[in-house]
């Protein structure tokens, strides 16, 4: 598609010859510039190397872990709040640059599903579960909103958006595990707004120990999806009865019942059924055509008004084309080629 006509669609924001191209962006980028709010004398951000430890089966970062079993084609997130006491002056937190946890964890959430999609492509299920202090990650969260028109903190948030709409454009099927010691509050909870699947722990006989997740101001827009959407609206289809139903249960803890209730969650397990309905769940998705998968779950994910982003991940009859001549349906061993024979599909495992 040439330049034009891109940018009629919209696909591009605007085009120059190769000629002027440097000038035209370093004019743009100049433009952005003197806009900016960030004092004359402001130092910025050193964005430091990204510490990454890797091993066989095994992604290691400060705040972001991931295990990988490769005979069950799964790979666990598990996402660290915040720990010890984070600052909430704007001296501190700039002093800490690049080590402020937000900026840190996102920057490293960033890293791990890039490296995750380009590097693992049979892994095709991504379990994400968090661990930490729900209150510290509610603490921090008060200090993003109060200070949310800092040139730093507005950027942080810009990060963390961003990170969390990669997650959602990333095709593999995402379960969220809500489990003791979790700390889905606030901007974490967003990590499971954005899974195809949310399974949080029942534990009636235990109330103490029971996991629960917290809905604060967060979740209500300010890390908004690529369609404008909060995760919450895009879950109740912008249907403000249960929108409302949330909002009025926003900073209490929810147990597993509790955010069941209210649509916050897929399944409530108990600490009998947890194990064997979270094998099952798992061992049926991985089970299934990865294309076919993905895209179920893009078209599931992108269900608000129709824009740009939608008619690229949204659309389910976009999808089914490609689907239907892929080698997953058509090939020799492909599902369409099979059905009725009693022979079983099989797939390429790889998620594209």
């Amino acid at each position: 598609m040439r330049g034009q006509k891109a940018k009629d669609w919209r696909l591009v924001d605007a085009i120059a010859k190769p000629a002027v191209f440097a000038h035209t962006v370093r004019q743009r980028a100049l433009e952005l510039a003197a806009i900016s709010d960030r004092p004359a004398s402001g130092k910025g951000v050193a964005l430091t190397p990204i510490e990454r430890h890797v091993e066989g089966d095994a992604l290691h970062y400060s705040n972001v872990a991931i295990a990988i079993d490769r005979a069950k084609r799964t790979a666990t997130f598990t996402i660290k709040g915040p720990r010890g006491n984070q600052p909430a002056d704007m001296a501190t937190i700039e002093a800490l640059g690049a080590a402020w946890y937000p900026l840190q964890m996102a920057r490293e959430l960033d890293d791990a599903i890039l490296s995750m999609r380009t590097n693992e492509l049979d892994i095709g299920t991504w379990l994400i579960k968090t661990e930490g202090d729900a209150d510290a990650v509610r603490l921090l969260d008060a200090t993003l909103m109060d200070n949310r028109d800092h040139w730093l903190v507005r950027e942080t948030i810009g990060l963390l958006r961003r990170t969390l709409s990669r997650l959602d454009v990333s095709s593999r099927s995402l379960f969220a595990l809500v489990e003791p010691g979790s700390c889905f509050a606030g901007t974490l909870l967003e990590l499971a707004l954005a899974c195809d699947r949310i399974y949080q722990l029942a534990l009636p006989d235990d109330p103490a120990r029971a996991p629960k997740i917290v809905v604060d101001e967060v979740n209500f827009g300010l890390l908004p999806m690529v369609t404008g959407q909060s995760r919450l609206e895009r879950r109740f289809y912008g249907e403000d009865a249960p929108l409302n139903a949330v909002r009025d249960k926003a900073t209490q803890a929810l147990d597993a019942d509790a955010a069941f209730a209210l649509g916050l969650v897929t399944s409530n397990p108990d600490d009998i059924d947890w194990a064997d309905e979270i094998r099952i769940a798992v061992e049926e998705r991985v089970a299934m055509s990865p294309d076919a998968l993905t895209g179920m779950e893009a078209n599931l994910r992108f269900n608000g008004p129709e824009n740009m982003f939608t008619r690229v991940f949204g659309r389910l009859t976009a999808w089914q084309n490609w689907i239907f001549q892929r080698p997953n349906a058509v090939g020799d061993k492909g599902a369409l080629k099979v059905y009725g024979k009693g022979d079983k599909a099989a797939f390429d495992w790889n998620r594209v």
